[in-house]
């Protein structure tokens, strides 16, 4: 890290590599959680279209309570 770096870049950095950090972590629990639901057996070169619509619903949901959790945790700050 550059050195002449004042302190509220690197708060902005600080900040910025945690955001990338939640963002990274989401995914992967996303992931996890939404491939364990719905991909019941090998998969092939393709999805079925009911393993398409299983991921693209779970992913939907996990974004709406995770946007839901974060906003009550911020009302509560």
């Amino acid at each position: 890290m550059d050195p002449s770096l004042n302190s509220a870049e690197l708060q902005r950095f600080l900040s910025q590599e945690k955001e990338k950090a939640m963002v990274n972590e989401m995914v992967t629990n996303l992931t996890s959680v939404c491939w364990d639901k719905c991909i019941t057996s090998t998969p092939g070169n393709k999805f079925s279209s009911s393993e398409s619509a299983c991921l693209s619903h779970c992913a939907q949901r996990y974004m709406d309570v995770t946007l839901i959790i974060m906003k009550r945790v911020q009302s509560m700050q």
